[in-house]
């Protein structure tokens, strides 16, 4: 097992088990999790589970399970643990009660998109603004999941609040944007303001912010700048951080799309 990043109230690890791995236990939090390889079989509210690679579990909080290999081979996961009261933020106004999903093991797309997301950059820091990123998709494809906890409610779009966070992030990509600092400046909670930024400009503040970072790091690559020194200059936590942003967003390494750019016929 080998702990990844994470931040107040949530919690990623990744793990592989041979047979047995764990025995009844509870968490007063959500598990979200995604199977990788193999067959991970637990008990869970009464009836045997088993995940196979790519589907998507979810244990709620304060339910009683165990965990076990489903195949000799065994298993390998990724789990997520985030408290209660960050789903229940995220749901704003939406929310009558916590979601609940009974499915224990599931393959809806929504789902597994919003578990593998938050699972994706293990080990990479979780700014803020990536915690958004991470908490507002899971509440959604609960509410999904579960309609009497809540419906969402058509928003309407505060645009000078928006156009005020997307200024402000423009304003220094190289410090890790704060959701408080937007939350003050724009007066909506960080989590109406995720919804509300995709909304209007078709992406998350996040992610946005990410992708400012990648523009300034192409010209400055090149300009045959340093990897190292590129991922200093834009944000990037370090040189690897920015090499799988980069290779996420374009396809290529930092490196190889410099080659390109040195060698037109390549792109042929």
């Amino acid at each position: 097992m080998r702990p990844g990043s994470g931040a107040a109230g949530i919690e990623r690890i990744e793990a592989f088990f041979h047979g047995y791995a764990y025995d009844p236990h509870r968490h007063d939090t959500y598990a979200f999790g995604l199977t990788l390889s193999g067959v991970q079989s637990f008990d869970y509210r009464g009836a045997r589970r088993d995940s196979l690679r790519g589907q998507a579990i979810v244990i709620h909080p304060d339910e009683v399970h165990n965990g076990r290999s489903g195949i000799a081979e065994g298993f390998r996961y990724r789990m997520i643990y985030v408290e209660p009261r960050l789903i229940r933020e995220a749901m704003g106004e939406a929310a009558r009660s916590l979601p609940f999903v009974p499915a224990a093991v599931s393959q809806d797309a929504r789902l597994v998109g919003a578990i593998a997301q938050a699972l994706r950059d293990l080990d990479a820091p979780l700014e803020a603004l990536g915690l958004d990123d991470i908490v507002v998709p899971l509440a959604d494809a609960l509410i999904a999941a579960d309609p009497s906890a809540g419906r969402m409610r058509r928003q309407r779009l505060d645009r000078p609040a928006l156009e005020r966070a997307r200024d402000y992030l423009d304003s220094d990509l190289e410090a890790p944007a704060a959701s408080d600092a937007l939350e003050r400046l724009t007066g909506l909670d960080r989590f109406a303001l995720a919804r509300q930024f995709r909304a209007a400009f078709g992406t998350s503040p996040y992610h946005y912010v990410v992708m400012r970072r990648l523009g300034r790091a192409r010209a400055l690559l090149a300009l045959g700048t340093a990897l190292a020194e590129v991922a200093a200059a834009c944000g990037f936590a370090d040189q690897s951080h920015l090499t799988r942003q980069f290779h996420r967003a374009y396809g290529v390494t930092p490196g190889r799309w410099r080659a390109l750019q040195n060698r037109p016929d390549a792109m042929r």
